[in-house]
């Protein structure tokens, strides 16, 4: 390949809310966009929800091309509209890698990209969409249809080696064809905060001596607040004074409310809703301890994130929790559904001010640079080096189709010149 001619990369993804996938996807298109070597464009479908949305800074940001019939919800009729456009933009715009991320994107992109004749074909998994906690059949369809698109697949990006083993687990494809490249983020936002956490609890209506224990998470079944509920009566015990800030919004919102006058705490809850990205590293500075109780989370972005402003964090044994948490270092790691062993962490966190800060202290120098969004693009980067020497006969073979695709072959044969349409 020509060193002045950079690598047209395409990552596509199912929607752009807010979530550590899409974050994390945004990240990696924005820093190597910024990279001499790669010319990146960035495909999203679209799905509107209480949960708040990335296309906007995404426009912003990336060369973005909405593709309005893809949803995450199954839609034969969307999804083949769905499809037949992501082929045709993928065919039109001569990438040497499409990279996918979530399941929906990750079916329909790579069969498209395949059909497309494009080279290289990279997907992500963010955690695996199959899992326990759906019914059998859904799964199973998830699982089958993760292995017809092996064949297809040159190289997987994992977010934690736990998502790689169960991958592995469940026969998706050979060891090989995997690495994995932590969930990067904006790691100096909570590094360097200079963030006034008593005018954050002035803001929220907090008393300034109230113990906090904050969760950031959309109030979604998968970010599992019941059992941060169940917990809730021993540390109200312990600590009668203390708040619940939790950071999101969604689907439960009301059910979650209704759950916490049930028990009768509601002055111990403040439901501060959707936050802007900019301003998380302000909630975080307010809390004291942050509690993580989802019930499948490829990485948990909220722990890297939390532990660079100090904050000790007790999370569920959950995926990638283990690569984050260090128990009794760098926070506690509590088995799943254990919501008496929550209980009694974050009590004995809230209790001993030194202890929080010393975890804290580590916490901070674990997380840099591990989980900086530099390091995540540099390793993606590396990636599509290694996948570009390996299949380098496969990448000259479509630099000569796409010269004659886009260049007339004699004067005879000249034409208006063709443009690149993959943002029609």
């Amino acid at each position: 390949m020509s060193e002045n001619k950079p690598l047209r990369v395409l990552h596509i993804i199912t929607r752009m809310i807010l979530g550590g996938a899409q974050e994390n996807t945004l990240l990696t298109v924005e820093g190597l966009d910024r990279m001499t070597e790669y010319e990146v464009e960035l495909y999203s479908g679209v799905d509107h929800g209480p949960e708040g949305e990335l296309l906007t800074r995404a426009a912003e940001t990336a060369k973005l091309t909405v593709v309005t019939e893809m949803a995450r919800s199954i839609d034969p009729i969307s999804d083949l509209k769905a499809f037949w456009k992501l082929y045709r933009l993928i065919k039109n715009g001569h990438f040497h890698i499409v990279h996918t991320h979530s399941w929906k994107a990750g079916v329909l992109g790579r069969i498209a990209a395949w059909l497309a004749g494009t080279p290289l074909i990279v997907h992500t998994f963010h955690g695996l969409t199959f899992h326990d906690h759906q019914p059998w059949l859904v799964n199973r369809m998830i699982r089958l249809s993760e292995r017809i698109c092996a064949p297809l697949t040159h190289h997987y990006v994992s977010v934690s080696d736990v998502t790689t083993h169960k991958a592995l687990e469940a026969n998706i494809d050979r060891a090989d064809k995997f690495t994995t490249v932590y969930s990067g983020m904006e790691l100096d936002w909570y590094l360097n905060s200079k963030a006034d956490p008593l005018a954050i609890r002035k803001e929220l209506g907090i008393p300034a001596d109230a113990p906090v224990v904050g969760k950031i998470a959309r109030l979604a079944p998968q970010k599992n607040h019941d059992e941060l509920l169940n917990a809730v009566p021993e540390i109200v015990r312990r600590h009668p004074n203390v708040r619940f800030l939790l950071i999101g919004n969604g689907v439960l919102y009301e059910q979650i409310l209704a759950q916490v006058r049930q028990l009768g705490f509601e002055e111990n809850f403040v439901f501060a809703g959707l936050i802007d990205r900019e301003r998380i590293p302000d909630m975080i500075s307010a809390m004291d301890v942050v509690a993580h109780t989802a019930l499948w989370e490829g990485l948990p972005r909220v722990l890297p994130q939390a532990m660079a402003m100090g904050k000790p964090c007790v999370s569920f044994n959950t995926d990638g929790t283990p690569e984050v948490l260090i128990t009794g270092k760098t926070g506690y790691m509590i088995d799943r559904h254990d919501s008496a062993g929550l209980a009694d962490a974050v009590s004995d966190l809230l209790s001993d001010p030194n202890l929080r800060q010393r975890i804290g202290e580590a916490a901070r120098k674990h997380v840099d640079p591990a989980f900086r969004a530099e390091t995540m693009v540099s390793h993606t980067s590396d990636i599509y080096k290694k996948l570009i020497f390996r299949y380098e006969q496969r990448i000259e073979k479509f630099n000569l189709h796409r010269l004659a695709a886009v260049r007339p072959e004699s004067p005879s044969q000249q034409q208006e010149p063709i443009t690149d349409r993959s943002r029609s």
